[in-house]
C-alpha cells in the first residue's frame, strides 16, 4: 500500500466514524456498538500495555467507552473520534496505574526535562521485516517484559508511537503534552528499553546473537510483536 492510499483509508475510517459519532449523538446506540466493535481490541491492547492487569484494562476500556458515550455531545469533532477515544482510555489506564502504586502519584504531566540527560543517539527504523520476526513469540515475551520495567508514562508514549502506530500530532493530543514531549519520552523510552534488554544477553551473546540484534533494532512498529499481548497474561 502507497502512502497516498494508506492516507486516504485512514481518512475514509475517520469520515466513516464521524458518520457514527453523529448517528450516536442523535440517539442511535447502534451506532454508537459500531464504534466500540471498531476500537475494543486497540483499546485494549493499550490499556492492558499501560497497566499490565487484565481486569484494569478490561475495566478501564469500559469506563472509557461509557465516558466517551455520555460525553459524546463534548466532543468538538476538531480532531478524530479514534484519538479522542484513545485519551480516555489512556487517563483511565493511567488512574488504574495510580492506584495501584498509591505511594506514587502517576502525571501526565510529569516532567522529564526535555533534553537533559539524554545522550544523542540514531534509533534505527523499529519497523520489523519477516525475518526480523522470526521467533516472534520468543521475542514478544521478552520485550513486554521489558516493557513492564518502564514507567507508566514512558511506557504510554512507546506504545502509543511504536506500537499503534499514532502519529506525533496525535500523541500530542493523546496526552496533551507538546512534541518536544513526546518526542523527549519517546526517546528515553527506547533507550532505557535498549538499555534493560542488554541484561538478557551476557556480552559475547549480544555480539554474537541474532535474537538481541533483532530486540534492539528492531523493536516493533504497529502489532508486529505484540499483537498478543492482550492475551499474554
Amino acid at each position: 500500500m502507497t502512502a497516498n492510499s494508506a492516507q486516504l483509508a485512514v481518512m475514509a475510517v475517520a469520515s466513516d466514524d464521524m458518520d457514527l459519532v453523529h448517528a450516536s449523538k442523535n440517539g442511535d446506540v447502534a451506532a454508537f456498538e459500531q464504534l466500540v466493535k471498531r476500537y475494543d481490541r486497540k483499546l485494549l491492547r493499550i490499556a492492558q500495555s499501560v497497566t499490565h492487569n487484565r481486569e484494569d484494562s478490561q475495566d478501564a476500556v469500559q469506563e472509557a467507552f461509557l465516558k466517551a458515550y455520555q460525553n459524546l455531545a463534548a466532543f468538538r469533532e476538531d480532531s478524530q473520534f479514534s484519538t479522542w477515544l484513545i485519551r480516555i482510555t489512556v487517563n483511565q489506564s493511567l488512574m488504574k496505574v495510580r492506584k495501584q502504586r498509591t505511594v506514587r502519584e502517576v502525571s501526565l504531566d510529569e516532567d522529564f526535562r526535555a533534553d537533559e540527560d539524554i545522550l544523542p543517539m540514531e534509533i534505527a527504523d523499529w519497523a520489523p521485516n519477516p525475518e526480523q520476526l522470526y521467533r516472534a513469540s520468543e521475542l514478544r515475551d521478552i520485550l513486554i517484559k521489558t516493557l513492564e520495567e518502564l514507567s507508566p508514562i514512558l511506557r504510554t508514549v512507546f506504545v502509543l508511537r511504536d506500537i499503534e502506530g499514532l502519529s506525533i500530532d496525535q500523541t500530542t493530543e493523546v496526552l496533551n503534552v507538546s512534541h518536544t514531549a513526546v518526542k523527549a519520552r519517546l526517546r528515553r523510552a527506547r533507550l532505557q528499553l535498549r538499555e534493560r534488554l542488554n541484561k538478557y544477553f551476557s556480552k559475547s551473546a549480544r555480539a554474537e546473537s541474532s535474537l538481541y540484534k533483532r530486540l534492539i533494532q528492531a523493536v516493533p512498529h504497529s502489532h508486529g510483536l505484540l499483537a498478543d499481548q492482550s492475551n499474554a497474561t
